[in-house]
């Protein structure tokens, strides 16, 4: 394996696990703060992917505002999801079971609209440059970096406003002890709907990526979708900057097995891998063991 063939492998496998991070970080949040598994979440992407497609194609704007009219959709949707299944059916007994059903309901709903409104037939995702860097004898797309120097940015804003706003300890605060944070006065039902709103922009902003590399569908966010819960459960569910780390790590191993081995092996060398972590540390590489009382 020479030079160029590492530098083509990091390439892609920095821009895979940038992907990857965006996608999962959300599904992340939403896991830690609320204890629920937003089936959804795929859905939202898909309907970031298309709001940048329709403000851009449609309607003649800018990449920005492309960008940003995804992002709105995005945290619109999680707001939809907070207010038409999360309010209702938080603190029943069975939220975890019936939260999962009524979110696999609203991404169902959510791909037929996408589906009555753009059709079926693949479309290109307009938020693409063009051109390449050369790196030796190995030419990397600009859309590539463009894709890696978006997910740095939202990760580290990501960072800043759990670290130091004022929203971020409240959400923290929330999803280290839910019972105590509102004895203390944080407005629980706020906290929830911030993170599921933050959890729909991140989402909408990786739709745009997945797309802009692929091309736009209404079945597009089940493949980025299942592969941010395998990432999840590897970081340890809930572990927003392990999260991270396992996307980044997962997307160079993807990329290095896409080499070696074939392009249809790296999906199922992720899943072999998976099931080798919960056997050896069955709350993830990052996660706590926790230990109940009875």
């Amino acid at each position: 394996m020479n030079a160029d063939v590492v530098i083509q492998i990091v390439a892609s496998g920095l821009t895979l696990g940038a992907m990857y991070a965006v996608s999962t970080i959300g599904l992340s949040l939403v896991w830690g703060s609320l204890g629920m598994l937003n089936m959804a979440h795929g859905a939202m992407l898909t309907m970031g992917g298309y709001a940048a497609y329709f403000v851009m194609a449609r309607l003649g704007l800018p990449h920005v505002a492309g960008l940003l009219g995804a992002m709105v959709v995005g945290a619109m949707v999680g707001l939809l999801v907070y207010h038409t299944v999360v309010r209702t059916m938080l603190g029943s007994r069975s939220f975890d079971t019936n939260v999962i059903i009524a979110t696999v309901g609203i991404a169902s709903v959510l791909e037929n609209v996408v589906l009555k409104l753009f059709d079926a037939q693949p479309l290109p995702q307009p938020l693409v440059i063009g051109g390449s860097l050369q790196v030796g004898r190995v030419h990397i797309p600009n859309q590539n970096l463009l894709i890696l120097g978006v997910a740095l940015v939202l990760m580290v804003a990501i960072a800043l406003v759990l670290q130091r706003s004022r929203a971020g300890r409240a959400i923290r605060a929330t999803a280290m002890n839910r019972e105590a944070a509102q004895l203390m006065g944080v407005p629980i039902g706020r906290v929830y709907a911030q993170v599921l709103m933050l959890a729909g922009a991140l989402a909408a902003v990786s739709g745009i990526m997945v797309s802009s590399i692929a091309t736009l569908s209404p079945t597009m966010g089940g493949d980025p979708m299942l592969k941010a819960f395998i990432i999840c459960v590897v970081a340890g569910l809930g572990n927003v900057y392990g999260a991270v780390v396992s996307a980044i790590a997962l997307g160079l191993l993807e990329a290095t097995a896409q080499y070696v081995i074939g392009v249809r092996f790296g999906f199922a060398l992720l899943l072999f891998l998976v099931i080798a972590i919960l056997i050896w540390r069955p709350y993830g590489l990052f996660g706590r063991r926790q230990v109940v009382r009875l």
